[in-house]
């Protein structure tokens, strides 16, 4: 027992040494050459202006896509891009749920930029990427800054459902979570999102079951099961209501498709 402990002692001792000598070889390199992390104030006021919805301010800061001053990620230089996107989305979709953009909605938004992120083969391809998530952010933040925001009841309802997505909730359990009558609940959410939360609940189902036909290598019918269709006719009728097609013919046409292909 000592000897485990012992050993499992010097084993995060090395890690730590090994860490150590990397960070101070490092550091020097950089000192000599020169190359340092672009200043954190810098990316601060970008941020700013996105959270913002201040668009214009957004295309006078916003520089094309580069990863001097980054760090180095990786050896190849589409990873070592990916890389710093992946983080760079990371960051400003907390940024801006933090400014009042619907948790579920930011999180989908920086979703979605991430597995396209993931289909890029090229720097072009990146830098169109890298432009386009910040000018996305950028419109859905006016709206919110503008007073278009949810509620903070609709807000959380959104939350929960986000939150369920693949168990099934109900009306009246997202309402006695809120302390709402189901009839308030239900009005107040289709005035601010224009469906009923029943209607949401679906097209966040179907579009559950897009990604995953499009990135997984999952059946159909697991997929079906898995977010929670009572049959598996009952969840082809309710795809095919939503897209036009059938889970199958889905899968067919757009199974880990190019996202440039398609746009």
């Amino acid at each position: 027992m000592w000897y485990d402990i012992v050993k499992q002692t010097s084993v995060k001792g090395a890690l730590f040494v090994g860490i150590n000598k990397e960070l101070s070889h490092r550091e020097f390199i950089q000192r000599e050459t020169g190359e340092t992390h672009s200043p954190y104030e810098k990316e601060l006021e970008f941020y700013s202006a996105v959270a913002a919805g201040n668009i214009e301010r957004v295309r006078k800061l916003y520089t094309p896509l580069a990863v001097e001053g980054y760090g180095k990620l990786s050896d190849d230089p589409v990873r070592n891009v990916k890389y710093h996107l992946t983080i760079t989305i990371a960051l400003i979709a907390r940024f801006c749920i933090e400014k009042g953009l619907p948790t579920e909605t930011s999180y989908t938004i920086s979703d979605i930029f991430i597995n396209k992120l993931d289909v890029a083969t090229d720097l072009i391809q990146l830098e169109d990427i890298h432009r386009e998530v910040f000018i996305e952010y950028a419109k859905r933040m006016q709206k919110v800054n503008s007073g278009n925001a949810y509620s903070k009841h609709v807000l959380m309802c959104l939350d929960i459902i986000y939150d369920n997505i693949y168990n099934g909730v109900r009306v009246q359990e997202i309402a006695d979570r809120l302390g709402l009558t189901p009839q308030y609940l239900s009005k107040l959410f289709k005035q601010e999102v224009g469906m009923t939360i029943s209607e949401y609940i679906m097209s966040r189902r179907i579009q559950a079951a897009e990604n995953m036909l499009k990135f997984s290598e999952y059946t159909p019918l697991d997929i079906g099961n898995y977010l929670n269709f009572s049959s598996h006719s009952h969840f082809i009728s309710c795809f095919r209501k939503h897209t036009g097609l059938t889970p199958k013919q889905y899968r067919e046409n757009y199974f880990r498709i190019s996202w440039q292909d398609r746009e």
